[in-house]
Order: structure tokens, then C-alpha cells, then sequence
């Protein structure tokens, strides 16, 4: 907890002080170091500010000021003691944490104290493919996307893990080039790392690409943080005979440079070492020099730097969580979160005007703008650092010398396309061939369940719900686990080795044409897998524009949400020699709407300039057996835990809805029928009227607004009644044909079949991508935007499909 949370008459022990720079420093010197207990004595009349005592005298702090000083109460000591001892195996609790009457000692308090102190907060920060994610990984165990392209860790993670007695709470922030206002990511690395001030920052920097990667540091720099550098992908550095004195270029950032290999773990010991050392602030072993220190911008940069700073530093509140410097730099680049802060000061105006004449200064002396003046002094710095390191590049093979032979054949003009469709289709039909043999075992096992249940269980409701309801609902969802997990491992492999980065390069132009930008592929292709994380791969899309369209045509990209529905209908009632096309004319039909709607929203919808496009091209790496495999159970335990909930949950709705009012004299299609979902059937058939579809079909479609899966797991419902689909086998070419024949004699024909699955390729979105749409617009109306037209225009298409298919029929 805070110090400001402490009430009057409590006391604590400082665990550590946040905050920046000199504020830092003169709480410190004040006594509030880790380990001292203080008291709150009393506030004042208006509540602020309170006085503290501590190292036997008084003093006083306002509310903002000791909000900044961790400290841990009577309460959390004896919580923690408590803890410790039933670890221990301790009987007698009360004897062991605090005396006779339950209070805590000092000597405990400060025990505690020091217990929680021993927790380090660390973020993970670096640019886009620097391996993050993979130290994320290593480090704490936790199933994070590692994907060879920018912007793969949409959000910040946070995961666990402990080294010599010290817990790490790790934050893995989103991949960015740099802090400036020029994407979401970068906004959003920024305001973590001010608003959530960690312990320790880990800046990854990828050795083989180096120079570019220290831009991001010498801002880390500037914001006056502790820092230790894990130079990743150290491996590739040596093996191309590089050469760097890293100590030497640890000194002139002041900070320590760790060579690490986090695929393989390689000096991830030490870096966890090094990181304890700085939180302690130790020495570290062998890294002699390392210290906060000044990049040295120049003359003229430097002097209009501490005129703006001098202006800012006369609002003390700011140095709470702002390093002064960082914002002088921040607003002499123009930054404007940066003035919007500024502006809110009760100088803020005089902040802005001493900024406006510092950067006519700096135009003055170096004939640039300030913005660039400073990239480039920058640049300087690390370029002399690089030299004086004595950083030499080797003259063995180049990372990117088989990148580029790969390149000329999967970008090439003539054959970049057909070998993109060529690898859809050969995804398409191993997903239905390979998975066609898990997918009958499972198949076989939900049948023998449901018909170990219809024959232990007496008739009567309970056995009506297991049998139809779980078994029929879930089950024909269940069964689909194999083609979904196939999907995820092609997509996986596209992601991880670098291919989907090289998608989105050969269809930039194609992408222009339709109003989007290039990086929009990316999402879109990540649309084949899941809705949700797509629309939050987005904000790696600088131009607001490009985001907001790309955002609304997702939900056209048929997830793998879709495809047990897909599956189920196709194998019902197309030839098995036709099914891997119906289903890429799926895709394909999505990609053609979205090309058609994001024509028509960058036209009349959606406003506003775009930006260039800047896209990191990474080496190609073959992903680990490890790395696909992880990724791929994800997303079916992601699957299996659907099954669980919401799948569940509608799947007994719905089997309700079809069972009550029960009439056991009645056939199981007239009980249907005069059931409450036959009453709700009956009543929207009209609206489907032209689609060609029965009122099955129409409460399909209304149950799938909550999850696409439940499409599926209602029609396992509403035809698990009838005894000839009832009868499960192995055999799903039989079972299909006995599903035909159902809804063959229901009138469904091949034609309404597609026209349905057209429809549920394009209608509502899932809640849980309504959800994600608000939130990354920042509105309702966008998300309500979103489901209304998705709906018309699904209506519409399949009406169409129909109606145009009878007429030549």
C-alpha cells in the first residue's frame, strides 16, 4: 500500500520510494529508505498536508508525495508472518508473528517489510521481433503469441517468476520503435511505464540489428530510469563474426548490457542477476561505470533542453512522475500528449512559449527543425557509442543472405499470389483430410457417452438434458477440436516464421486500392483464427483511418469460430471432391465483401489522411516444434474452455426451449414445433423468407449472436431429437447423410445450404468482438455500426444467392 493510505495513529515500513529524479533523491535523504518504520501522527485542518515521524523526528508530506512511498502496515505484516508460518507448519500462529495481544512488533514490521521489498517489479520493453515475448516466456512460463512480425503483444502481459529469493512481477509491454505520439503503441508503452513506474526496466535489443534498436534506449535514457539492456539474439551476432565491446557501450549509456539467447536461455541467469544488483543498488560484477547519466545532444540542443526544463520545474507535482528532462525533449519533438500535459499546468503557457523560442534556437544554429535536430543528435550518440565499443560488423554469412533468395520467390510479381492461395488451399484441405480421422474418434466417444446416458438413465427431463442438450449441443461442437487446432498450426507457422509480414508487403498496393493500409493484412489474416485478438492487433496501424476501416471489415474474415459450422454443413450436403472449395469460397467471398465495404467506408465513411507505409521486413526463422505446438494448445484449450461456458450454458437453453412445454404423446418434430423455440422459429420465419430457410435454421442463427459455435450446437440440439440422427457412429459419411436426410425432408436443398452458410459467414459478430470493437474505437456507436450492417448485408448477399440460384436453377 501507499503512505497516504495510512490512517492517523497507524504505522508501517518504507519498502521502496517511486518517482523520479530529484524528488526521488530528496525524499530519500530525508530518511524514507526501506527498512525505517514511520508513524502518522496528525493531519491537517483541510486533511493536507499529514505529519509522518520517522528516524525520531517530524516532518511533514502532502497526500501526492507519500502516495509515492510503498509502504507495508501492521495488517499486511501480520498477513505475511501468518503466511510464512504456516508454511513453516507452525500451530502456535499468534506466537510466532506478534505478542500477546495480536499487535506486531517493530522488529516484524521491518522483517515484513524486507520480505516485500524482495518483490521487483520489471517491464519488458524493446522494439517489434526483439524477443520479448520469448523472455516473457522462458522466464514465467506463460503461453504468449511469439509472432516474427510487428505488434504481436497487442496488450500488456503479465506473468511471474522467481530467482534467489526475489519474486519478478514482468510486464511484457507492446513492441514499439520508439516513445513518441506516433502510434497507439507507443502512447501505450509510455503511459505504463509513467503511470505504472516499474522497478526495472529489461530493454531488449536485438544485437544483429543494434544501432537501431539503441534509438529506444536513449530515450529509456532520458526518462531516467533504472535499466539493464539483454543484448537477444546474441547467437546470430556471433555466428556472423560481429564484434562488440558491450561493457564499454554499457558504460557510455550507463547502463548494463547483458548478451543473452532467450530461445535457448542463454544468459538469462545473469540478467536476472544484473536486474537484482540495479534494484539493490549494487555494483554489478564486471560492469564498472554504470550510472544514470546525460546523452550528450550537443550545445544547442542541450541549452534549450534546460530552458524548458527550468520552466517545467517550477510545478513541483510534476517531478512525481514525469523526468523533467524527458518532457523537455518530449515537447522540443513537437510531442503532443506531451503539450496537452504541459497545458494543464498552471504555467503551462509560459512552458509552451519557452518551447516555441528553444526550437527557433535550435533551427537557428543547425538548420533543422527541433524534431529532427534531435533524431539526429541521437543518432550521433549512438553511432560514437558503436564506434568507441569498437563494434565492427563480421564477413561471415548475412542473417537476411537467405532471407532474401526465400523473398524472391514468395514476393515475386507472377508467382507471390498464386503461391499465398496455393498454401489457403493446401491449409483448407489438410485441415479437412488430416482432421477427419481425430475428428471421427471423437465423434465415436460423444456418440458411446450419449448412448451410455440414453441407456443407465430412466426417461424424464435429466436424461432428455445429458443426452440432448450437453451431449447433442456441446458434443457437435466438440468434435471439430482437430480441424480448429490443424487451422491454428498453419497460422502459427505463417506468423512465426515471418511469412505473414511478407503477406502484408506484396499486398500494400492491393490494400491502398481498397482504402487500407498494408499492416491491415495482418489483422485480416489474424481474422482467420479469432476476431478478438485481430481487431487488437490493429493499433499497430499508425493512421487512424486505415485502423477504424480495417476494424469494421473484420468481422468478414471467417474465424475459426465459423468452422465447426462450415464443416457440418458442408459435409452434409456437398461431394467430399467439392467440400475444400465451397470452403475456400467462404474465404474468399469474406475477402471480397471486405474489399467491397472498405472501398465504400474509405469513400463516404470514414475521413482523414493516411500514413506511409513503414513496416519492419524481419529475417525468416523456422519456428520451433515447441513454440507452434504451445501456441496451437492455446488456442484449443481457448476452445475446450468455450465448451465449458457459454457453449454449455446456450446449449441447455436452447434444449429447454425445445423440450418445454413437454408433450410426451408427441413425435419428437411436432413436440419441436409447438415447443417455445418453435414458437420463437415460427414467428421470425417470415424475415428469412427469401433466404429459403426454416424456422430451424432461424433460431440457428439467432442463438450463434452470442458465439458462432453455438450455431452449430443448436442444430446438434434441435436434430438430436430425431431418431435416425440420434443414432451415433463412428461413420461421420453416414451420420452426414443421415443429417441430409433429415433436413433434405425439412427442405433444405444444397442451394439454401450455401446461401445459410453465407450468411453465417457475414452476420452479427460475436459479443465477444462487439466488446473488442468498443474498445479499441473508444465507442459504442462504431461497435453498434459494426453488428447493424454485418447483419443487413448478410441478409441481403444471401437473399440474393438465393433468390438469383432459383431463378437459374
Amino acid at each position: 500500500m501507499r503512505l497516504s493510505e495510512l490512517k492517523t495513529g497507524e504505522k508501517g515500513v518504507i519498502v521502496k520510494v517511486l518517482g523520479h529524479g530529484g524528488f526521488r533523491k530528496r525524499i530519500v535523504e530525508m530518511g524514507f529508505i526501506r527498512g525505517k518504520i514511520v508513524t502518522v501522527l496528525l493531519n491537517a485542518p483541510l486533511q493536507d498536508p499529514v505529519k509522518y515521524k520517522i528516524m525520531g523526528y517530524e516532518i511533514s508530506l502532502r497526500h501526492t508525495e507519500a502516495a509515492m512511498i510503498e509502504v507495508m502496515s501492521t495488517n499486511e505484516a501480520r498477513q505475511l508472518e501468518e503466511e510464512e508460518a504456516r508454511k513453516l507448519g507452525m500451530t502456535e500462529i499468534s506466537d510466532s508473528v506478534g505478542t500477546e495481544d495480536g499487535n506486531v512488533t517493530d522488529e516484524q514490521l521491518h522483517r515484513a517489510a524486507i520480505k516485500k521489498s524482495h518483490t521487483i517489479n520489471v517491464a519488458l520493453v524493446g522494439n517489434p521481433n526483439c524477443g520479448k515475448t520469448s523472455l516473457f516466456n522462458f522466464a514465467s512460463g506463460a503461453h504468449e503469441r511469439v509472432g516474427n512480425y510487428s505488434g504481436v503483444t497487442v496488450d500488456a502481459k503479465e506473468g511471474h517468476a522467481q530467482f534467489e529469493g526475489y519474486q519478478f512481477n514482468l510486464v511484457d509491454l507492446p513492441g514499439t520503435y520508439s516513445l513518441s505520439a506516433y502510434s497507439p503503441e507507443e502512447l501505450y508503452v509510455r503511459k505504463q511505464i509513467i503511470e505504472n513506474t516499474p522497478d526495472v526496466i529489461i530493454n531488449v535489443i536485438d544485437a544483429s540489428n543494434i544501432e537501431r534498436n539503441l534509438y529506444l534506449t536513449t530515450q529509456l535514457v532520458d526518462m531516467n530510469l533504472k535499466i539493464v539492456g539483454a543484448l537477444n539474439m546474441f547467437d546470430e551476432f556471433e555466428s556472423r563474426g560481429d564484434k562488440l565491446d558491450y561493457n564499454v557501450l554499457g558504460e557510455l549509456f550507463g547502463i548494463p548490457l547483458v548478451p543473452t539467447v532467450f530461445k535457448s536461455g542463454r544468459g538469462v541467469e545473469e540478467l536476472f542477476k544484473t536486474v537484482i544488483d540495479i534494484y539493490e543498488g549494487r555494483p554489478v560484477p564486471g560492469k564498472s561505470g554504470i550510472r544514470h547519466i546525460h546523452l550528450n545532444h550537443g550545445k544547442y540542443i542541450e541549452q534549450s533542453i534546460e530552458d524548458v526544463k527550468k520552466e517545467i520545474q517550477k510545478n513541483e507535482q510534476i517531478r512525481y512522475k514525469y523526468s523533467t528532462r524527458f518532457l523537455s525533449i518530449k515537447l522540443l519533438e513537437k510531442d503532443a500528449k506531451a503539450e496537452e500535459l504541459v497545458m494543464s499546468l498552471p504555467n503551462g503557457r509560459e512552458i509552451i512559449s519557452t518551447r516555441d523560442s528553444a526550437a527557433e534556437y535550435i533551427m537557428k544554429e543547425t538548420k533543422e527543425d527541433s524534431e529532427t535536430a534531435i533524431m539526429n543528435a541521437k543518432y550521433g550518440i549512438i553511432h560514437g557509442a558503436l564506434h568507441e565499443a569498437g563494434c565492427e560488423e563480421g564477413t561471415k554469412t548475412d542473417t537476411y543472405q537467405t532471407t532474401h533468395v526465400i523473398d524472391s520467390i514468395i514476393t515475386n510479381r507472377y508467382i507471390g499470389f498464386p503461391l499465398f492461395f496455393l498454401f489457403l488451399y493446401i491449409m483448407f484441405e489438410v485441415t479437412f483430410t488430416l482432421g477427419q480421422y481425430p475428428m471421427d474418434w471423437l465423434d465415436a466417444g460423444v456418440g458411446a457417452l450419449g448412448d451410455w446416458i440414453k441407456s443407465t438413465l430412466p426417461d424424464g427431463p435429466l436424461k432428455a438434458m445429458l443426452a440432448d442438450g450437453v451431449i447433442g449441443g456441446v458434443g457437435s461442437v466438440i468434435v471439430f477440436l482437430p480441424q480448429i487446432l490443424i487451422l491454428y498450426a498453419f497460422i502459427s507457422f505463417m506468423e512465426d516464421s515471418g511469412y505473414m509480414a511478407r503477406a502484408a508487403f506484396i499486398m500494400d498496393k492491393l490494400m491502398h486500392k481498397m482504402g487500407l493500409h498494408g499492416k491491415s493484412f495482418i489483422p485480416l489474416i489474424m481474422g482467420f483464427g479469432c476476431n478478438v485478438p485481430a481487431v487488437m492487433a490493429t493499433r499497430t496501424i499508425e493512421s487512424r483511418r486505415s485502423r477504424l476501416i480495417t476494424i469494421l471489415v473484420l468481422p468478414l474474415m471467417s474465424c475459426s469460430a465459423r468452422m465447426p459450422i462450415y464443416i457440418m454443413i458442408i459435409g452434409t450436403f456437398f461431394a467430399a471432391k467439392y467440400q475444400s472449395l465451397i470452403m475456400i469460397s467462404l474465404y474468399a467471398a469474406g475477402i471480397l465483401l471486405a474489399v467491397l465495404m472498405s472501398r465504400i467506408f474509405s469513400r463516404w465513411l470514414v475521413k482523414g489522411d493516411d500514413t506511409p507505409f513503414v513496416m519492419e521486413l524481419p529475417p525468416y526463422r523456422f519456428p520451433t516444434a515447441k513454440a507452434m505446438a504451445r501456441h496451437t494448445w492455446e488456442k484449443g484449450r481457448q476452445y475446450l474452455k468455450k465448451m465449458g461456458g457459454i457453449i454449455l450454458v446456450a446449449s441447455i437453453i436452447v434444449w429447454a426451449l425445445g423440450y418445454f412445454p413437454h408433450n410426451d404423446s408427441l413425435p419428437p418434430q411436432a413436440q419441436q414445433e409447438q415447443s417455445y423455440i418453435g414458437h420463437i422459429g415460427k414467428a421470425i420465419e417470415p424475415v428469412f423468407r427469401p433466404q429459403g430457410f426454416d424456422w430451424k435454421l432461424d433460431v440457428s442463427l439467432i442463438a450463434g449472436v452470442g458465439a458462432k459455435e453455438i450455431v452449430a450446437s443448436t442444430m446438434g440440439v434441435l436434430y438430436a431429437d430425431d431418431e435416425t440422427v440420434a443414432d451415433e457412429t463412428a461413420d461421420n459419411t453416414k451420420k452426414y447423410e443421415l443429417l441430409r436426410q433429415k433436413m433434405t425432408a425439412d427442405g433444405i436443398t444444397p442451394l439454401i445450404a450455401f446461401a445459410y452458410l453465407l450468411f453465417v459467414l457475414i452476420y452479427f459478430p460475436c459479443i465477444a468482438t462487439i466488446a473488442a470493437v468498443k474498445g479499441e474505437t473508444g465507442s459504442w456507436r462504431w461497435a453498434a455500426f459494426a453488428a447493424i450492417y454485418t447483419t443487413a448485408l448478410a441478409w441481403v448477399v444471401s437473399a440474393c444467392v438465393y433468390q438469383i440460384g432459383c431463378l437459374l436453377s
